[in-house]
Protein backbone atom coordinates (compact mmCIF):
# COMPACT_ATOMS: atom_id res chain seq x y z
CA UNK A 1 0.00 0.00 0.00
CA UNK A 2 3.10 2.40 0.65
CA UNK A 3 4.02 1.91 -3.16
CA UNK A 4 0.41 2.88 -3.93
CA UNK A 5 0.51 5.99 -2.19
CA UNK A 6 3.77 7.15 -3.09
CA UNK A 7 2.55 6.55 -7.13
CA UNK A 8 -0.84 8.22 -6.36
CA UNK A 9 1.26 11.11 -4.63
CA UNK A 10 3.70 11.61 -7.64
CA UNK A 11 0.90 11.26 -10.16
CA UNK A 12 -0.71 14.31 -8.47
CA UNK A 13 1.91 16.43 -9.77
CA UNK A 14 1.33 16.54 -13.59
CA UNK A 15 -2.42 16.22 -13.06
CA UNK A 16 -2.31 19.48 -10.99
CA UNK A 17 -0.27 21.39 -13.09
CA UNK A 18 -2.11 20.07 -16.39
CA UNK A 19 -5.57 21.24 -14.80
CA UNK A 20 -3.94 24.82 -13.61
CA UNK A 21 -2.81 25.21 -17.17
CA UNK A 22 -5.48 24.08 -18.95
CA UNK A 23 -8.03 26.87 -16.71
CA UNK A 24 -5.06 29.45 -17.01
CA UNK A 25 -4.98 29.53 -20.29
CA UNK A 26 -8.30 29.44 -21.54
CA UNK A 27 -9.23 32.45 -18.86
CA UNK A 28 -6.17 34.24 -20.58
CA UNK A 29 -7.97 34.19 -23.98
CA UNK A 30 -11.16 34.94 -22.44
CA UNK A 31 -12.37 38.69 -23.05
CA UNK A 32 -13.17 40.35 -20.11
CA UNK A 33 -10.05 40.95 -18.14
CA UNK A 34 -9.19 43.04 -15.25
CA UNK A 35 -7.71 45.64 -17.93
CA UNK A 36 -10.97 45.81 -19.85
CA UNK A 37 -12.89 46.05 -16.82
CA UNK A 38 -10.94 49.02 -15.73
CA UNK A 39 -11.30 50.80 -19.63
CA UNK A 40 -15.13 49.99 -19.11
CA UNK A 41 -15.36 51.77 -15.97
CA UNK A 42 -13.36 54.83 -17.56
CA UNK A 43 -15.94 54.50 -20.08
CA UNK A 44 -18.62 54.85 -17.07
CA UNK A 45 -20.35 51.47 -17.63
CA UNK A 46 -19.92 49.81 -14.29
CA UNK A 47 -19.25 46.41 -14.19
CA UNK A 48 -19.47 43.66 -11.29
CA UNK A 49 -15.98 43.78 -10.98
CA UNK A 50 -14.84 47.54 -10.72
CA UNK A 51 -17.57 48.16 -7.93
CA UNK A 52 -16.31 45.86 -5.81
CA UNK A 53 -13.11 48.18 -5.37
CA UNK A 54 -12.17 48.65 -1.66
CA UNK A 55 -8.97 48.98 -0.37
CA UNK A 56 -5.35 50.12 -1.18
CA UNK A 57 -5.27 48.30 -5.03
CA UNK A 58 -8.51 49.35 -6.17
CA UNK A 59 -8.27 53.11 -4.79
CA UNK A 60 -5.00 53.23 -6.98
CA UNK A 61 -6.40 52.13 -9.81
CA UNK A 62 -9.64 54.21 -9.87
CA UNK A 63 -7.79 57.17 -8.72
CA UNK A 64 -5.50 56.78 -12.46
CA UNK A 65 -8.76 56.01 -14.23
CA UNK A 66 -10.09 59.60 -13.00
CA UNK A 67 -6.66 61.51 -13.67
CA UNK A 68 -6.34 59.89 -17.08
CA UNK A 69 -10.12 60.82 -18.24
CA UNK A 70 -8.67 63.76 -20.11
CA UNK A 71 -5.94 61.98 -21.83
CA UNK A 72 -6.85 61.53 -25.83
CA UNK A 73 -4.32 59.16 -27.48
CA UNK A 74 -5.77 58.02 -30.64
CA UNK A 75 -3.82 54.96 -31.66
CA UNK A 76 -5.21 51.50 -31.76
CA UNK A 77 -5.65 49.14 -28.87
CA UNK A 78 -5.47 45.38 -28.22
CA UNK A 79 -8.35 46.09 -25.56
CA UNK A 80 -11.86 46.72 -26.60
CA UNK A 81 -12.86 50.29 -25.65
CA UNK A 82 -9.53 51.47 -25.04
CA UNK A 83 -9.38 53.75 -28.25
CA UNK A 84 -8.80 57.20 -27.30
CA UNK A 85 -7.10 56.55 -24.04
CA UNK A 86 -3.34 57.29 -23.57
CA UNK A 87 -1.00 54.13 -24.70
CA UNK A 88 1.03 54.89 -21.11
CA UNK A 89 -2.03 54.65 -18.87
CA UNK A 90 -3.14 51.56 -20.57
CA UNK A 91 0.49 50.02 -20.05
CA UNK A 92 0.28 51.05 -16.56
CA UNK A 93 -3.04 49.31 -16.06
CA UNK A 94 -1.36 46.00 -17.72
CA UNK A 95 1.52 46.02 -14.80
CA UNK A 96 -0.86 46.95 -12.15
CA UNK A 97 -2.13 44.04 -13.07
CA UNK A 98 1.03 42.00 -14.05
CA UNK A 99 -0.13 42.18 -17.73
CA UNK A 100 3.19 43.55 -18.55
CA UNK A 101 4.97 40.38 -19.05
CA UNK A 102 4.53 37.39 -21.33
CA UNK A 103 1.73 34.80 -20.89
CA UNK A 104 4.38 32.09 -20.57
CA UNK A 105 6.28 34.05 -17.88
CA UNK A 106 3.06 35.02 -15.73
CA UNK A 107 2.06 31.31 -15.51
CA UNK A 108 5.58 30.05 -14.68
CA UNK A 109 6.09 33.18 -11.98
CA UNK A 110 2.15 31.73 -10.54
CA UNK A 111 3.47 27.74 -10.18
CA UNK A 112 6.77 29.15 -8.63
CA UNK A 113 4.52 31.15 -5.96
CA UNK A 114 2.00 28.21 -5.47
CA UNK A 115 4.72 25.93 -4.62
CA UNK A 116 5.14 28.34 -1.61
CA UNK A 117 1.38 28.69 -1.50
CA UNK A 118 1.87 32.07 -2.35
CA UNK A 119 -1.22 33.15 -4.02
CA UNK A 120 -1.19 36.59 -4.53
CA UNK A 121 -3.38 39.23 -3.76
CA UNK A 122 -6.71 40.02 -4.79
CA UNK A 123 -7.19 42.62 -7.37
CA UNK A 124 -10.73 44.28 -5.63
CA UNK A 125 -10.43 43.94 -2.32
CA UNK A 126 -6.81 44.70 -1.49
CA UNK A 127 -5.98 41.62 0.96
CA UNK A 128 -4.14 38.32 0.28
CA UNK A 129 -5.90 35.29 -1.15
CA UNK A 130 -5.13 33.23 1.62
CA UNK A 131 -6.28 34.92 3.92
CA UNK A 132 -10.08 35.42 2.08
CA UNK A 133 -9.76 31.94 1.70
CA UNK A 134 -9.27 31.03 5.59
CA UNK A 135 -11.78 33.63 6.31
CA UNK A 136 -14.37 32.14 4.54
CA UNK A 137 -13.62 28.43 4.90
CA UNK A 138 -15.51 28.05 8.06
CA UNK A 139 -18.43 28.44 6.81
CA UNK A 140 -18.55 25.99 3.60
CA UNK A 141 -16.51 23.85 6.04
CA UNK A 142 -19.63 23.91 8.61
CA UNK A 143 -22.07 23.75 5.29
CA UNK A 144 -19.97 21.05 4.20
CA UNK A 145 -19.55 18.72 6.81
CA UNK A 146 -22.65 18.73 8.56
CA UNK A 147 -24.59 18.26 5.70
CA UNK A 148 -22.10 15.29 4.15
CA UNK A 149 -22.85 13.55 8.01
CA UNK A 150 -26.47 13.80 7.64
CA UNK A 151 -26.83 12.79 4.50
CA UNK A 152 -25.13 9.45 5.21
CA UNK A 153 -26.62 8.77 8.63
CA UNK A 154 -29.98 8.88 6.57
CA UNK A 155 -28.78 7.52 3.39
CA UNK A 156 -27.46 4.15 4.37
CA UNK A 157 -29.47 3.21 7.24
CA UNK A 158 -32.60 3.91 4.65
CA UNK A 159 -31.02 2.02 1.99
CA UNK A 160 -30.79 -1.32 3.71
CA UNK A 161 -33.94 -0.95 4.92
CA UNK A 162 -35.04 -1.12 1.39
CA UNK A 163 -33.17 -3.64 0.05
CA UNK A 164 -34.07 -5.74 2.89
CA UNK A 165 -37.63 -5.33 2.68
CA UNK A 166 -37.59 -4.72 -1.25
CA UNK A 167 -41.11 -4.62 -2.58
CA UNK A 168 -43.11 -4.10 0.87
CA UNK A 169 -45.48 -1.14 1.47
CA UNK A 170 -42.10 0.64 3.36
CA UNK A 171 -39.95 0.31 0.37
CA UNK A 172 -43.03 2.06 -2.28
CA UNK A 173 -43.74 5.09 0.20
CA UNK A 174 -40.20 5.70 0.78
CA UNK A 175 -39.48 5.54 -2.43
CA UNK A 176 -42.31 7.87 -3.04
CA UNK A 177 -40.68 10.41 -0.33
CA UNK A 178 -36.76 10.33 -2.46
CA UNK A 179 -38.42 11.00 -5.57
CA UNK A 180 -39.84 14.16 -4.29
CA UNK A 181 -36.26 14.53 -3.09
CA UNK A 182 -34.56 14.06 -5.92
CA UNK A 183 -36.76 16.33 -8.34
CA UNK A 184 -36.64 19.54 -6.09
CA UNK A 185 -33.44 21.34 -6.72
CA UNK A 186 -31.91 22.47 -2.96
CA UNK A 187 -32.61 26.42 -3.57
CA UNK A 188 -36.25 25.53 -4.23
CA UNK A 189 -36.41 23.77 -1.31
CA UNK A 190 -34.23 26.65 0.37
CA UNK A 191 -36.76 29.13 -0.67
CA UNK A 192 -39.64 27.43 0.34
CA UNK A 193 -37.95 26.84 4.16
CA UNK A 194 -37.46 30.70 4.30
CA UNK A 195 -40.83 31.34 3.48
CA UNK A 196 -42.27 28.53 6.18
CA UNK A 197 -39.95 28.76 8.57
CA UNK A 198 -37.57 32.37 8.77
CA UNK A 199 -40.68 34.69 8.39
CA UNK A 200 -41.75 34.64 4.72
CA UNK A 201 -44.91 34.20 5.30
CA UNK A 202 -45.76 32.12 8.36
CA UNK A 203 -43.64 31.51 10.76
CA UNK A 204 -40.37 33.18 12.43
CA UNK A 205 -38.68 30.77 14.32
CA UNK A 206 -35.09 30.64 12.00
CA UNK A 207 -32.92 33.31 11.00
CA UNK A 208 -32.75 34.47 7.57
CA UNK A 209 -28.71 35.37 6.97
CA UNK A 210 -25.48 34.50 8.04
CA UNK A 211 -23.89 31.90 10.44
CA UNK A 212 -23.77 33.90 14.14
CA UNK A 213 -25.70 36.85 16.20
CA UNK A 214 -24.51 40.04 16.74
CA UNK A 215 -23.19 39.40 19.65
CA UNK A 216 -21.92 36.14 18.87
CA UNK A 217 -18.24 36.61 21.18
CA UNK A 218 -20.47 37.56 24.17
CA UNK A 219 -22.09 34.71 24.47
CA UNK A 220 -21.52 31.58 27.18
CA UNK A 221 -20.37 28.59 25.03
CA UNK A 222 -23.87 26.67 25.61
CA UNK A 223 -25.86 29.91 23.90
CA UNK A 224 -23.00 29.86 21.14
CA UNK A 225 -23.48 25.80 20.26
CA UNK A 226 -27.23 27.04 20.16
CA UNK A 227 -27.32 30.25 18.34
CA UNK A 228 -24.83 28.88 15.62
CA UNK A 229 -27.30 25.52 15.35
CA UNK A 230 -30.24 27.64 15.23
CA UNK A 231 -28.67 29.60 11.92
CA UNK A 232 -27.23 26.64 9.88
CA UNK A 233 -30.14 24.56 10.60
CA UNK A 234 -32.21 25.59 7.44
CA UNK A 235 -29.40 25.74 4.92
CA UNK A 236 -27.98 22.09 5.66
CA UNK A 237 -31.55 21.11 5.37
CA UNK A 238 -31.69 22.67 2.19
CA UNK A 239 -28.40 20.98 1.11
CA UNK A 240 -29.44 17.62 2.68
CA UNK A 241 -32.49 17.23 0.58
CA UNK A 242 -31.04 16.71 -2.54
CA UNK A 243 -27.94 14.87 -1.15
CA UNK A 244 -29.78 11.79 0.63
CA UNK A 245 -31.77 10.52 -2.39
CA UNK A 246 -29.41 9.79 -4.49
CA UNK A 247 -27.12 8.13 -1.73
CA UNK A 248 -30.22 6.51 -0.54
CA UNK A 249 -30.91 4.49 -4.00
CA UNK A 250 -27.24 3.56 -4.26
CA UNK A 251 -27.17 2.48 -0.91
CA UNK A 252 -30.32 -0.10 -1.64
CA UNK A 253 -29.34 -1.27 -5.21
CA UNK A 254 -25.39 -1.62 -3.87
CA UNK A 255 -27.04 -3.96 -0.67
CA UNK A 256 -29.69 -5.79 -3.13
CA UNK A 257 -26.50 -6.83 -5.73
CA UNK A 258 -24.98 -8.37 -3.00
CA UNK A 259 -27.99 -9.93 -1.58
CA UNK A 260 -28.58 -12.67 -4.28
CA UNK A 261 -24.74 -13.38 -4.45
CA UNK A 262 -23.65 -17.36 -3.49
CA UNK A 263 -21.91 -16.16 -0.23
CA UNK A 264 -24.90 -15.00 0.99
CA UNK A 265 -26.92 -17.65 0.34
CA UNK A 266 -24.11 -20.15 1.82
CA UNK A 267 -24.04 -17.87 5.42
CA UNK A 268 -27.78 -18.45 5.71
CA UNK A 269 -27.48 -21.70 4.38
CA UNK A 270 -25.06 -22.50 7.23
CA UNK A 271 -27.73 -20.93 9.93
CA UNK A 272 -26.18 -17.47 10.68
CA UNK A 273 -28.26 -14.92 12.19
CA UNK A 274 -30.09 -12.77 9.45
CA UNK A 275 -28.17 -9.93 10.94
CA UNK A 276 -24.61 -11.07 10.98
CA UNK A 277 -24.88 -12.05 7.49
CA UNK A 278 -26.38 -8.48 6.55
CA UNK A 279 -23.83 -6.41 8.61
CA UNK A 280 -20.81 -9.56 8.52
CA UNK A 281 -21.08 -10.25 5.08
CA UNK A 282 -23.22 -8.08 2.95
CA UNK A 283 -22.22 -4.82 4.24
CA UNK A 284 -18.53 -4.57 3.99
CA UNK A 285 -19.02 -5.58 0.15
CA UNK A 286 -21.90 -3.33 -0.31
CA UNK A 287 -20.23 -0.29 1.12
CA UNK A 288 -17.41 0.16 -1.27
CA UNK A 289 -19.75 1.49 -4.56
CA UNK A 290 -20.61 4.35 -1.48
CA UNK A 291 -17.08 4.73 -0.03
CA UNK A 292 -16.13 5.15 -3.42
CA UNK A 293 -18.35 7.95 -4.30
CA UNK A 294 -17.65 9.60 -0.82
CA UNK A 295 -14.91 12.45 -2.48
CA UNK A 296 -17.27 13.27 -5.31
CA UNK A 297 -20.08 13.98 -3.12
CA UNK A 298 -18.44 15.65 -0.46
CA UNK A 299 -16.45 17.95 -3.44
CA UNK A 300 -19.71 19.03 -5.01
CA UNK A 301 -20.98 19.65 -1.77
CA UNK A 302 -18.16 21.69 -0.38
CA UNK A 303 -17.82 23.98 -4.13
CA UNK A 304 -20.63 23.28 -6.26
CA UNK A 305 -23.49 22.47 -3.75
CA UNK A 306 -23.39 25.28 -1.48
CA UNK A 307 -22.81 28.13 -3.72
CA UNK A 308 -27.22 28.78 -4.13
CA UNK A 309 -27.73 28.31 -0.41
CA UNK A 310 -24.84 30.61 0.78
CA UNK A 311 -26.53 33.31 -1.62
CA UNK A 312 -29.66 32.70 -0.19
CA UNK A 313 -29.09 32.63 3.09
CA UNK A 314 -26.43 35.50 3.01
CA UNK A 315 -23.46 33.18 4.16
CA UNK A 316 -19.93 34.37 3.22
CA UNK A 317 -18.51 31.04 2.27
CA UNK A 318 -16.02 29.18 -0.26
CA UNK A 319 -18.50 28.65 -3.20
CA UNK A 320 -19.52 32.89 -3.47
CA UNK A 321 -16.26 33.37 -2.91
CA UNK A 322 -14.83 31.04 -6.12
CA UNK A 323 -18.45 32.65 -7.87
CA UNK A 324 -17.34 35.92 -7.08
CA UNK A 325 -14.21 36.20 -8.48
CA UNK A 326 -15.12 34.59 -12.20
CA UNK A 327 -17.48 37.12 -12.54
CA UNK A 328 -15.27 39.75 -11.62
CA UNK A 329 -12.12 38.39 -13.20
CA UNK A 330 -10.51 38.40 -9.96
CA UNK A 331 -7.43 35.80 -11.53
CA UNK A 332 -5.17 35.04 -8.42
CA UNK A 333 -8.57 34.66 -6.48
CA UNK A 334 -10.12 32.01 -9.26
CA UNK A 335 -6.70 30.60 -9.35
CA UNK A 336 -5.74 29.96 -5.86
CA UNK A 337 -9.29 28.42 -5.20
CA UNK A 338 -9.08 26.23 -7.79
CA UNK A 339 -5.92 25.09 -7.13
CA UNK A 340 -6.90 24.74 -3.07
CA UNK A 341 -9.90 22.83 -4.14
CA UNK A 342 -7.81 20.94 -6.83
CA UNK A 343 -5.67 19.51 -4.25
CA UNK A 344 -8.25 19.02 -1.47
CA UNK A 345 -9.97 16.67 -4.00
CA UNK A 346 -7.04 14.67 -4.98
CA UNK A 347 -5.92 14.29 -1.23
CA UNK A 348 -9.75 13.05 -0.06
CA UNK A 349 -9.81 10.93 -3.08
CA UNK A 350 -6.78 9.18 -2.00
CA UNK A 351 -7.91 9.03 1.50
CA UNK A 352 -11.02 7.04 -0.17
CA UNK A 353 -9.02 4.20 -1.50
CA UNK A 354 -7.08 4.03 1.67
CA UNK A 355 -10.47 3.58 3.59
CA UNK A 356 -11.72 1.22 0.66
CA UNK A 357 -9.03 -1.33 1.58
CA UNK A 358 -9.51 -1.01 5.42
CA UNK A 359 -13.04 -1.87 4.96
CA UNK A 360 -12.15 -4.91 2.33
CA UNK A 361 -8.68 -5.93 2.73
CA UNK A 362 -9.01 -8.32 -0.17
CA UNK A 363 -8.65 -4.84 -2.51
CA UNK A 364 -5.15 -4.58 -3.08
CA UNK A 365 -4.21 -1.19 -5.50
CA UNK A 366 -0.44 -2.31 -5.29
CA UNK A 367 -1.55 -5.17 -7.29
CA UNK A 368 -3.64 -3.57 -9.53
CA UNK A 369 -1.22 -1.25 -10.56
CA UNK A 370 1.30 -3.84 -11.14
CA UNK A 371 -0.80 -5.62 -14.41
Amino acid sequence: MTAYIIRRLLLMIPTLLGIIALNFFIVQLAPGGPVEQMIAKLQGIETSATSRFSGGGGDTAARQVMQNQSASGSGSSKYRGAQGLDPEFIKSLEKQFGFDKPMGARFALMLKNYLKFDFGESYYQDRRVIDLVLDKMPVSISLGLWTTLLVYLLSIPLGIRKAVRDGSAFDVWTSGVIIAGYAIPGFMFAIFLIVVFAGGQYFSIFPLRGLTSDGFADMSMWQQVKDYFWHITLPVAAMVISGFAGLTILTKNAFLDEINRQYVLTARAKGLPERRVLYGHIFRNAMLVVIAGFPAALMSVFITGSLLIETIFSLDGLGLLGFESAINRDYPVMFGTLYIFTLLGFVIKLISDITMTWVDPRIDFEAVGAR
